[in-house]
């Protein structure tokens, strides 16, 4: 798995403490409405887990009575549970015994997604799998193949693949995140340096020609720049209700750091046609 110097280090890609702010502040814009970055800020909640109400505030560019207001609404709503100083997901400590994942809309397609992006693996590949629920499909299609290396920062495919006997699984260290069941940071995305895959499943939030690949928080993009740079073919799995969407914190060099879009066949013709346009393979499942 040793990678022979084809791309330069890794953790050198991953953005500076001051810098992901302000690009965080740009990407949400501090000047949004009370109800959008409420749903912002409970998008950032349900990946991250738990949220400070002063990084909160710095990020959205609004003071931190505000942001204790926000979250005293989503409070009421049911959403969350306040705690001093912060905020974490409601349903967190039951997931997290359960080994489930926050995100589990539109199933279905993700499903056969996942069975589309499987078929495409043969024996004895090395991959990088990304966590989420639509990677989470990939690796539940691959039980059936042979000397797999696998790599990847999520807890449910490290277990579903590890118990295999055939495939071979390696983790990175970092900071656990409960409602993806994931590692992520600056310490994972430092383990991929010298590393090779041939295939990176990934995971997105969201994707727009205009944004390229959105996150809902900041912890992820290190480690998202890693494994891209550690694969030589970077293949996006997202469901068609991701495309022309944004979320909070943008990945950045557009949508051409991926090579094939696996996705369902509810994709508009246009936007297939816009992404064939960039050199990117589209596939729909």
């Amino acid at each position: 798995m040793a990678k022979s110097g084809q791309k330069g280090a890794i953790a050198s890609d991953s953005p500076k403490p001051s810098s992901a702010r302000q690009r965080a502040i740009a990407s949400a814009g501090s000047g949004l409405l009370a109800e959008p970055r409420r749903m912002k800020i409970l998008e950032w909640l349900q990946e991250e887990g738990s949220a400070r109400v002063r990084e909160l505030s710095e990020a959205f560019g609004v003071s931190e009575p505000t942001i204790r207001q926000d979250l005293e609404k989503l409070e009421t709503e049911g959403h969350i549970v306040r705690e001093h100083g912060g905020a974490f997901l409601r349903s967190v400590p039951q997931q997290v015994r359960d080994m489930a994942l926050q995100h589990r809309v539109n199933m279905e397609a993700k499903r056969r997604i996942g069975r589309l992006a499987a078929s495409l693996v043969t024996d004895g590949q090395t991959l990088i799998l990304d966590s989420g629920s639509t990677t989470t499909e990939v690796a539940l299609n691959l039980l059936e193949r042979q000397n797999l290396n696998v790599v990847t920062n999520a807890l449910n495919i490290a277990l579903t693949l590890g118990a295999l006997p055939s495939c071979t699984v390696h983790m990175p260290g970092g900071q656990f995140k409960a409602p993806t069941l994931s590692l992520s940071g600056e310490r994972s995305a430092a383990y991929f340096e010298g590393l090779y895959a041939e295939t990176c499943f990934l995971a997105t939030a969201a994707i727009s020609l205009e944004a390229g690949l959105t996150y809902p928080s900041l912890a992820d993009l290190p480690i998202k720049k890693a494994m891209i740079a550690a694969a030589s073919h970077v293949c996006l799995v997202a469901d068609s209700t991701k495309i022309g969407r944004t979320s909070f914190s943008s990945l950045g060099g557009g949508v051409e750091v991926i090579q094939t879009l696996i996705t369902d066949d509810g994709i508009r013709d246009e936007d297939r046609k816009a992404f064939e346009a960039r050199g990117i393979r589209v596939l729909t499942a």
